[in-house]
């Protein structure tokens, strides 16, 4: 017996590119005798149940239609919608004697049930839903003309909108916008989960995401390698192993934060409580001899020794298991002499903010190290412009690991880690805008510091604490995301890092 993949809302973890889908496709259809059609009615199924699950008061529907298959979709969704009592318009955007195959039978279908398909002139206003099935998968030039006109009508009115596998205008692989793209209220997709749904402006623009198997055979997915991985907290927990009866503090890792030069020591504080929040067992702060004094005034947990000179640091990087550098560093000839300190010993090292801008500088590879740099400072590490790192985030991060070694985490929506152990880049769920805020990267280093120092080798410490960074900043934002603060982040570390559920 055949055994399909389960007909699910829950996301699988593993991603595609669009051509890999449509090979997944092809397979299911070739090799498993599933007519295209009945591929076809399935998603238009699901697209329909998942509009009136979440929009059960609409009663006037408006479907925009295309050329392809995505616009088959479409009609699929409009024959049951108007069998269903609904009030349906379908707008055909190009030649509908231009549709093709299992679309045009499709759009037979929706005609023969006594629907009607009108040319698009312009979007009526007494619509409670609009679908989008203009564009499918394989779009990859700019959308112009009337097409982007309709696009931005779309997204002009404020009817939700739910997109059909890809918002339209969104690219399948890169998530960048093709000039002008549909803003979804919710985006189904089919099949296999397209990576552009999760980098670049994906996020942005797909709405709730759900998805569906269509019932294929499971075997289909053993023809096609994963592009990318998703992960979040949930899968990542199970990582964290539960603790000896016995430990103690030396067994749960010593951590060594060097930042905050003067008038910058919020932020090594920041990276040094959670540090202790993520797990770690000691955490010393080597900081500037200025506020050395006072750092841990509320925290007395964190040991802080103040260093004028870079030799001083000798006899801590001796105890530390782990070191991290750089929030808070400055570029000033005090950063510059620890950053030089460390930079070279082969330790491990997580490496954040000014040092990956003194790393940028004079670029070496280092093997165990973890750099955790956002879209500005990859673009220095690059030495290319920031727009050329978010056109394509997956290939930025590529080119980092491979110029710079070790494990590279791009931050952002959908940070995205890449080390050096042959497995696909991983992208993060989890997470959310009010993170956007000053320390919340200067979090994230004294979460991966912790976990290396836990145990874990750079890769994994990378993916759990992006994964533990991105979930504790979603129930921070419980509260709201406008004034979400990097404290916030740190003060729901705990119960998360031990899977106690906080209500």
């Amino acid at each position: 017996m055949t055994r399909s993949m389960p007909d699910t809302d829950r996301l699988p973890h593993a991603l595609y590119r669009a051509e890999q889908v449509r090979n997944l496709d092809r397979t299911a259809i070739e090799e498993f005798d599933i007519p295209g059609i009945e591929l076809m009615n399935r998603a238009g199924a699901v697209a329909y149940r998942i509009l009136r699950d979440r929009w059960p008061a609409a009663r006037r529907v408006t479907i925009l239609t295309g050329i392809g298959n995505n616009g088959g979709d479409g009609y699929v969704i409009a024959r049951l919608a108007r069998a269903g009592g609904l009030s349906v318009r379908v707008l055909q955007l190009g030649d509908a004697e231009r549709l093709r195959g299992d679309a045009a039978v499709s759009a037979m279908a929706y005609r023969n049930a006594g629907g009607a398909i009108e040319p698009f002139q312009s979007l009526p206003r007494d619509t409670d839903v609009y679908v989008d099935a203009l564009f499918g998968t394989g779009l990859e030039r700019t959308v112009e003309g009337p097409w982007a006109e309709t696009i931005e009508a779309l997204n002009a009115q404020r009817a939700p909108v739910l997109a059909v596998d890809m918002p339209s205008g969104l690219h399948a692989d890169s998530g960048r916008v093709l000039g002008v793209a549909a803003k979804a209220s919710a985006t189904v997709s089919f099949i296999g989960l397209k990576q552009g749904l999760f980098i670049g402006a994906g996020p942005e623009y797909r709405g709730d995401l759900h998805f569906t198997a269509l019932e294929v055979p499971s075997l289909i997915y053993s023809r096609e390698i994963l592009s990318l991985r998703r992960v979040d907290w949930v899968q990542q927990l199970e990582s964290l192993k539960p603790r000896s009866r016995v430990a103690h503090k030396g067994n749960c890792g010593h951590v060594l934060l060097i930042g905050g030069a003067p008038g910058l020591s919020g932020a090594i504080r920041l990276a040094g409580e959670a540090a202790l929040r993520a797990g770690a067992g000691l955490v010393t702060i080597a900081t500037h001899p200025q506020h050395a004094g006072w750092l841990n005034l509320t925290r007395p947990e964190l040991m802080v020794a103040g260093i004028e000179l870079a030799s001083e640091l000798a006899p801590l990087i001796e105890r530390a298991d782990v070191i991290a550098i750089g929030p808070g560093l400055g570029r000033g000839d005090w950063g510059r002499q620890l950053w030089e300190q460390v930079r070279d010993l082969g330790r491990p090292l997580v490496v954040d903010a000014d040092a990956l801008n003194l790393l940028a500088e004079l670029p070496v590879n280092g093997p165990d190290w973890v750099l955790t740099p956002h879209s500005g400072e990859a673009a220095r590490l690059l030495q290319v412009e920031v727009a050329e790192v978010e056109h394509d985030r997956l290939q930025a991060v590529r080119v980092l690991q491979e110029r710079y070694g070790g494990t590279a985490v791009l931050k952002g929506a959908g940070s995205l880690v890449l080390g050096g152990s042959h497995r696909p880049p991983a992208v993060c769920s989890d997470g959310n805008p009010g993170m956007a805020t000053a320390g919340s990267g200067d979090v994230l280093t004294g979460i991966i510091a912790a976990l290396r120092g836990q145990g874990m080798d750079p890769e994994e410490a990378a993916t759990a604490g992006v994964c533990l960074h991105a979930a504790a900043g979603d129930q921070a934002a419980c509260q709201g995301e406008r004034g979400l603060i990097a404290s916030d982040i740190i003060a729901s570390l705990r119960p998360l890092a031990n899977g106690v559920e906080v209500a």
